[in-house]
């Protein structure tokens, strides 16, 4: 069995939740919303992963936002409302990753016919916040 090694693993995350943040922003400028909102709901989904990792191996979940809330009594207080915030932002974005591949089926929605721009700029910016809200958390409680 091969064990995991948290300082990979939180770097590994760190590095996935910027690489799809700055996908999201690729794909929101040339107006490909689906993929925008698919990057962005990755780039969350390892935010919340890569703090997850500094206390336990985060799960395959879309939605890590219970595993935030299993560690917050170990941050420190000041720090438990801005990873309460990702883990807000990650629950909320976890259904994106079905609807981005999948569409709405029962609606007969294709992926590309959910997204719009007003959507997706709200999403990329939600996933930005979360991104920057995981650096200041890692700063204090990682290295």
């Amino acid at each position: 069995m091969v064990e995991i090694n948290p300082k990979t693993e939180i770097e590994y995350r760190l590095k996935l939740a910027q690489q799809y943040l700055d996908d999201s922003v690729k794909a929101f400028k040339r107006g490909d919303y689906r993929n925008c909102v698919m990057s962005a709901q990755l780039s969350v989904e390892n935010a919340a992963k890569a703090i997850i990792a500094v206390y336990m191996i985060p799960s395959w979940s879309h939605d890590p936002s219970l595993e935030l809330k299993k560690i917050l009594k170990k941050l420190p207080k000041d720090l438990r409302k801005k990873v309460n915030r990702i883990g807000e932002i990650a629950h909320e974005l976890a259904p994106e990753h079905g609807r981005t591949t999948y569409g709405e089926p029962l609606k007969g929605l294709t992926p590309w016919e959910i997204y719009d721009e007003k959507i997706s700029k709200r999403i990329l910016n939600e996933a930005k916040e979360a991104v920057k809200l995981m650096k200041e958390v890692l700063e204090r409680i990682w290295k």
